[in-house]
C-alpha cells in the first residue's frame, strides 16, 4: 500500500497567473492502485480545480513516461492530459540537477519518514497551454518546478514552499522547501525542515535533522518561518488572500484524511546572508493540516 505524487508549478512572469497539476496514485491494504489526475488554475480571483479518478486499469508507468493515467502523461520535458473541464499540453526545460531533499541517501529507503521527497527538475521552465471551460493560458517559458514524492502515509503536519522569478535575479536563484512535523507513535516531532536556497546557482541547504533555530508560525493563508541556512539562517513570509488559495482532501492508505491548501501564486520576501529575495506571485505555499475549522473552501472531490 502508498501512495505516488508526480507534480508541477509553474507561474506567469508578471501577472498573478499559475497552474499547479498532479498526477498521483493510491492504494488501500488489499486494494488495486488507482490513479488520479489533479488540475488548478490560479488567477487574481477563485481558483478553476478539477480532480478525475479512472478505473485501476488506467495505470500505467514505463515506455519513457513516469506516469501515464489513461491517455494523459507525465515524462521528460512533456506533461500532456485531461481532467473535466481542463486540458494541458506542456512541454518544460530544465537545465539544473535533480534536488534530493532528504540530508541522506539511506534515509530514502529507511521505514521513517514515511514520505520520501525529490525535486527532479527544482528550476524547469514551461511553454504550451492549459485551460479549463473557455479559458485558455498561453505558457511562454513561464518559470517553475517538477516535483516527485511517495511513501507509505503523509506527515502528520507538512509545508512546502518553492519560490522562483525573484526580483531582479536569473533563474538560477530560488528556493524549495519541505517542512514536516512526523508522528512517531503518540509522540510528534518538531518541525523538521530539508530544502535548498539557490542563490545564483549555490545551493546552500535549508534545515537538516537536528539543526536548532527552525521557527514556523503557520496559518491557511500566511507563513512566516526562520530556518537554518548553512551556518547563517533565512527568514522569510509567504502570503496571499484567501481567495486564491485551493483546498483538497489528502488521503492516506489507511483512510485518515488531511485538509490541504495550496497557493502557487503566492507571494514571497526573504532575508538571508544580507540580501533581500522578493517575488510578488512567484511562490507556492501548501499546508497540509488534520484540522478542518481553517475556513477555506475544499474542493468536492474524494481522495483514496
Amino acid at each position: 500500500m502508498g501512495y505516488e505524487s508526480w507534480y508541477l508549478k509553474a507561474s506567469h512572469p508578471t501577472e498573478p497567473l499559475g497552474i499547479w497539476i498532479r498526477y498521483t496514485t493510491h492504494q488501500k491494504p488489499d486494494g488495486p492502485e488507482k490513479g488520479s489526475l489533479w488540475f488548478t488554475l490560479f488567477s487574481d480571483g477563485p481558483p478553476q480545480a478539477a480532480k478525475v479518478t479512472p478505473a485501476p486499469e488506467a495505470l500505467s508507468r514505463g515506455n519513457g513516461a513516469f506516469i501515464r493515467i489513461g491517455d494523459s502523461e507525465f515524462a521528460d520535458g512533456r506533461v500532456t492530459g485531461s481532467a473535466l473541464e481542463a486540458r494541458w499540453d506542456l512541454t518544460f526545460e530544465h537545465p539544473e540537477p535533480e534536488l534530493r531533499h532528504l540530508p541522506k541517501e539511506w534515509m530514502y529507503k529507511a521505514p521513517i519518514p514515511r514520505t520520501k521527497l525529490t525535486s527532479p527538475f527544482p528550476a524547469a521552465r514551461f511553454s504550451g497551454t492549459a485551460s479549463f471551460g473557455d479559458t485558455t493560458v498561453q505558457l511562454d517559458n513561464w518559470v517553475g518546478m517538477v516535483g516527485h514524492n511517495w511513501g507509505a502515509e503523509h506527515a502528520e503536519r507538512w509545508i512546502w514552499l518553492h519560490g522562483a522569478g525573484f526580483d531582479g535575479r536569473g533563474s538560477d536563484t530560488w528556493l524549495d522547501a519541505a517542512i514536516g512535523r512526523i508522528k512517531v507513535g503518540p509522540w510528534t516531532t518538531p518541525w523538521v525542515a530539508n530544502g535548498v536556497l539557490s542563490v545564483d546557482g549555490k545551493r546552500i541547504p535549508l534545515g537538516g535533522l537536528g539543526k536548532r533555530g527552525t521557527k514556523i508560525d503557520e496559518h491557511p493563508d500566511h507563513l512566516t518561518f526562520t530556518l537554518p541556512w548553512g551556518e547563517a539562517s533565512i527568514r522569510g513570509e509567504v502570503k496571499a488572500p484567501r481567495n486564491r488559495f485551493v483546498g483538497w482532501v489528502y488521503a492516506d492508505p489507511d483512510g485518515s484524511e488531511h485538509n490541504t491548501v495550496n497557493c502557487s501564486i503566492a507571494e514571497m520576501t526573504l532575508e538571508a546572508g544580507g540580501e533581500s529575495f522578493h517575488t510578488p506571485h512567484g511562490a507556492a505555499y501548501e499546508l497540509g493540516m488534520r484540522e478542518k475549522d481553517h475556513g477555506m473552501e475544499i474542493q468536492p472531490f474524494s481522495d483514496g
